[in-house]
């Protein structure tokens, strides 16, 4: 079975060269051999899934469904056996290792469920060595970006210590301020609420809705949790992206 999105296209998107807004996501006829499990072959396979600028997805279903690699495929972390993956009108798929690994850095921002941060360095440092990886700016314009999204996000008072010191709940929060602090054009969330409890759990999700207002980004987030889903005005359920092949 090939999953078609019929709601992946928001109000606002129009496809590219239309006009504007334009996609912040298209990919179309996506196919990925992942490996084999005896004589047969375990596939990876999209028809069509699309996402509008600034508008919010939720990636749905179970563990092993697809939906990573559904992102790795938008970040460039994967290629595709054929077909196309184009994220803010550039082809991913075309890119090589350098060119993608760039890409990320000037129009992707990444929201991990286990947080990923340098534990040995500040709030504040997490976020100034992410922006290496981004557009050029001066040390005086990247201190002042970071402090504004510290402040943003409620942790200017945190913004000197370690995050080995902090709680998971402010830990997401530094992630979240650290994923955003490129401007990025998309926003990859995987899980970002998946290790708090509950009630950290919705202030992060409305947080990470409330910065994707504030710096106009597209947002794809993973999640098992039907309610947060539901609260996203678009929903895709990554259940049949990956079949068995004789």
């Amino acid at each position: 079975m090939i999953a078609i999105s019929s709601n992946a296209i928001s109000d606002s998107a129009t496809s590219p060269g239309s006009g504007s807004p334009a996609l912040a996501l298209a990919l179309s006829q996506v196919r990925l051999v992942l490996g084999f499990a005896g004589a047969e072959r375990v596939v990876f396979d999209l028809d069509r899934l699309e996402l509008g600028c600034e508008s919010r997805m939720a990636l749905t279903g179970p563990s092993g469904c697809g939906k990573s690699t559904l992102l790795n495929l938008v970040a460039g972390l994967k290629k595709p056996d054929s077909g196309e993956v184009c994220v803010v009108g550039e082809r991913v798929d075309q890119m090589s290792g350098s060119q993608a690994d760039a890409f990320r850095g000037r129009r992707l921002g990444f929201i991990h469920q286990n947080f990923h941060l340098l534990q040995p360095f500040t709030a504040l440092e997490n976020i100034l060595l992410g922006m290496r990886f981004g557009r050029k700016l001066s040390k005086l314009e990247r201190v002042s970006r970071a402090e504004s999204l510290l402040q943003r996000v409620g942790l200017s008072h945190k913004s000197h210590s370690r995050v080995s010191h902090l709680s998971n709940g402010e830990r997401q929060r530094v992630a979240v301020a650290r994923a955003v602090a490129n401007r990025p054009a998309l926003l990859l969330a995987d899980e970002p609420t998946g290790s708090l409890d509950p009630q950290t759990s919705e202030e992060v999700f409305e947080l990470i809705q409330e910065i994707c207002d504030q710096e106009k980004c597209a947002l794809l987030f993973v999640t098992h949790d039907m309610n947060l889903a539901q609260s996203l005005p678009e929903r895709f359920d990554c259940q049949g992206l990956v079949r068995h092949e004789k």
